[in-house]
């Protein structure tokens, strides 16, 4: 680890620890539980503390086991800590990992900005559907703040660079691309910070009454063909 993190020493160290361990096979990297959290906790709604566990420990059943148990501490823990820390509107530090596992190599942030983008789509409303996006329709000041807040992780993840190109525009090359990179790296702390905060105002502005309960994006499709919702009818 390249940074160090808002826990004590030792129960980061005890944390990652039981992140590697086999019986927690499917569990995230300390970095990518950081970035996931850091969506979780906000959206239009963030994400419940069952759910978000499950996530990022790999399985429900994993909570009922020792190592489990122990490593949903420390994240609650954590996750506790990351939250104050955004809530002061103070950038997190980024827990990165070096490249390749260089030594004193550069940072890697594909794995933090993913796992922040999987927290994305892991919400139960989407983003900007529920700040009104509609086909056809202009983008309105809210959804143009976030898409700006939210290009460092596209540009990070490639996928800025995917959707330039699918529509036949020009990417950067060179010194001109490098320095583009660099500057998204330094700007993504602010911009997670920045999109944490906007999603709190907008939780505090209105309350969100729904007459039925509402299928999660995620959730299994009720039309029954066992597809998510989000992939189904729930796809716009």
């Amino acid at each position: 680890m390249t940074v160090q993190a808002q826990l004590p020493d030792n129960q980061l160290d005890r944390l990652e620890t039981l992140l590697d361990d086999p019986s927690l096979p499917e569990a995230m990297r300390l970095d990518e539980i950081q970035g996931y959290l850091c969506a979780a906790l906000s959206g239009p709604q963030p994400i419940p503390e069952e759910e978000w566990l499950a996530d990022t420990l790999g399985s429900e059943e994993v909570l009922d086991t020792e190592n489990g148990r122990e490593a949903a501490e420390l994240l609650r823990r954590f996750a506790a800590v990351l939250e104050a820390e955004l809530a002061r509107g103070e950038p997190p530090v980024l827990l990165l990992y070096a490249k390749d596992d260089v030594e004193d190599g550069p940072s890697d942030y594909l794995p933090w900005c993913q796992a922040y983008l999987q927290g994305v789509d892991a919400a139960e409303e989407d983003w900007f559907e529920a700040l009104g996006e509609e086909e056809g329709k202009d983008d309105n000041e809210e959804i143009t703040y976030l898409d700006e807040r939210l290009f460092s992780l596209m540009l990070l993840t490639g996928e800025a660079e995917a959707a330039a190109r699918e529509h036949g525009e020009e990417w950067p090359e060179g010194e001109e691309r490098e320095q583009m990179e660099n500057d998204c790296e330094e700007e993504l702390p602010q911009a997670i910070a920045d999109i944490y905060r906007f999603w709190a105002a907008k939780r505090g502005t209105k309350t969100i009454r729904r007459e039925d309960p509402k299928v999660g994006r995620n959730d299994p499709c009720p039309c029954g063909s066992g597809k998510k919702f989000k992939q189904c009818c729930g796809i716009d």
